[in-house]
C-alpha cells in the first residue's frame, strides 16, 4: 500500500476544538496561511454541514472536510488534524458516527485531483492501525512521525 505523503507544515497535532466549527476552521488553518484556499471556503465547508448534516464523517473517527472548488480553492492541498478530545457534530443521525478525532481538510481544483486525493485518503483511513497510531499520538512531533 503506498503511504500518504503530507508535508509536516500540513500536519497538526491539538488538543481540543470548542465545537465542530472551531474544529472546521483549526484543520483548515495549515491550507489557508498557504494561500491554497480563501476564508470563503472555510466558511462554505461549514455552511454545507449546517444545510447538509455531517456528510463530512466518512469513517469511524474520521471527518473529511471539504466544499466547492469554486467556494475558495487556489490551489490543490490537504491538510491532516488530529484532535487529542473527540469532536462532536450535532444534527446527527443516531444510527451514524457523530464524532471524529482526525479531520483531513481537502481543497481540490477540479474533479481529476479531486479523486487523486480522495484516493490517497481513502488508502490512509483503511489503514486502521495507522489510524490508530494517529489518534493515541501525544505531541505533533509523534504525529509527523507517522507520516514520515
Amino acid at each position: 500500500m503506498e503511504e500518504m505523503k503530507v508535508d509536516k507544515r500540513y500536519i497538526q497535532w491539538e488538543k481540543r476544538a470548542d465545537n465542530w466549527m472551531d474544529a472546521i476552521r483549526i484543520s483548515a488553518q495549515p491550507l489557508l496561511q498557504e494561500q491554497k484556499i480563501t476564508t470563503n471556503y472555510v466558511e462554505a465547508m461549514i455552511t454545507n454541514i449546517q444545510e447538509l448534516g455531517p456528510y463530512i464523517l466518512i469513517a469511524p473517527n474520521v471527518a473529511l472536510p471539504h466544499a466547492r472548488p469554486e467556494q475558495g480553492v487556489n490551489e490543490i492541498g490537504l491538510s491532516v488534524t488530529v484532535f487529542q478530545e473527540m469532536v462532536f457534530f450535532d444534527k446527527a443521525e443516531a444510527e451514524k458516527p457523530s464524532e471524529a478525532k482526525i479531520f483531513i481538510c481537502l481543497a481540490a481544483k477540479d474533479s481529476e485531483s479531486h479523486l487523486n486525493l480522495l484516493k490517497e485518503i481513502s488508502s490512509l483511513i483503511e489503514n486502521e492501525e495507522m489510524i490508530t497510531r494517529m489518534m493515541n499520538t501525544n505531541s505533533e512531533e509523534e504525529l509527523h512521525e507517522i507520516f514520515e
